[in-house]
């Protein structure tokens, strides 16, 4: 029981991770050989962006086993679970105990959040606007699928488009071109590798000046061809905030475009339902 409850905490650790921050055949090596060369001398920054935005995955669905590590100060865990995607419409983590037995369910679509505890028997479904972070970082469904598709985004929007394009600053280095984005309180930044266009990391800072500073960190390592496009098999995530630093990492075992599965869960009435609060509180005692 100790092991179930470890990961039934671990479920409420990756929640908080990106609560508060804030095809298919089988994997194989591929070399990786950049299509193209970019410099700051050939390309100008609306072509080295539309490229970008070009790397990304058209599939409308991804799906595959993954393995999950967390690790809170010297607390690890490490588990196996399943990640299913539909283009626009959801984002469901599921995380297995012993490999066969769900102990956990993170949902995400642009409705709501939904965190499941399934060895407690315990919820949470609550719409963005309701867990501040979020709310005042301006992340969204839409941010999130980004950040697991391994996309540029635009805060409050559905996609970027060529004419937003625009609104991007980028400094072009030796080896990598730094793209950013500012707005108030928060700022937006991707590095994009100059020889492939592809984005190797995502950052989301929120300055608070009482508070201290929260920091969202996506790196992308292990790209592999699916779907003709390459994909980020390994994804190493942390979140910072003045108190506390939070590690997830998530490496995919396959990449399939499995289509035939319920897009949305339905909570059985043997569940509670628990505040965001209650949440809080068991995130912080960890």
């Amino acid at each position: 029981m100790k092991a179930l409850r470890s990961i039934s905490m671990f479920a409420i650790m990756a929640m908080m991770l990106l609560a508060v921050a804030s095809c298919g055949s089988k994997r194989k090596a591929v070399k990786d050989t950049p299509t193209a060369v970019f410099s700051a001398d050939t390309l100008k920054k609306q072509a080295f962006l539309q490229q970008v935005t070009d790397n990304a995955q058209h599939a409308r669905f991804i799906t595959s086993k993954v393995k999950f590590s967390v690790e809170v100060g010297a607390r690890q865990m490490t588990l196996t679970g399943n990640l299913k995607m539909k283009r626009d419409d959801v984002i469901r983590l599921q995380l297995m105990a012993f490999g066969f037995v769900e102990a956990g369910r993170l949902e995400f679509t642009k409705e709501y959040v939904l965190i499941m505890d399934r060895i407690n028997k315990l919820y949470l479904k609550v719409p963005y606007a309701q867990v501040d972070f979020l709310r005042n970082s301006h992340i969204d469904f839409f941010v999130l699928q980004s950040l697991f598709w391994n996309e540029l985004f635009q805060p409050g929007k559905m996609k970027v488009t060529d004419e937003s394009l625009k609104s991007y600053k980028t400094e072009v280095g030796t080896d990598d071109t730094v793209i950013s984005m500012e707005d108030g309180k928060l700022s937006y930044r991707w590095l994009a590798e100059n020889g492939t266009a592809r984005v190797k990391m995502a950052n989301i800072m929120y300055n608070d000046k009482f508070r201290g500073n929260y920091q969202l960190n996506w790196d992308y390592e292990d790209f592999q061809i699916s779907n003709r496009k390459y994909f980020p098999m390994d994804h190493k995530i942390s979140f910072a905030t003045p108190d506390k630093e939070v590690k997830l990492g998530m490496v995919f075992n396959y990449m399939t475009n499995e289509e035939n599965w319920e897009t949305r869960t339905e909570v059985s009435s043997k569940y509670r339902q628990v505040t965001v609060d209650e949440i809080l509180h068991r995130f912080m005692s960890l």
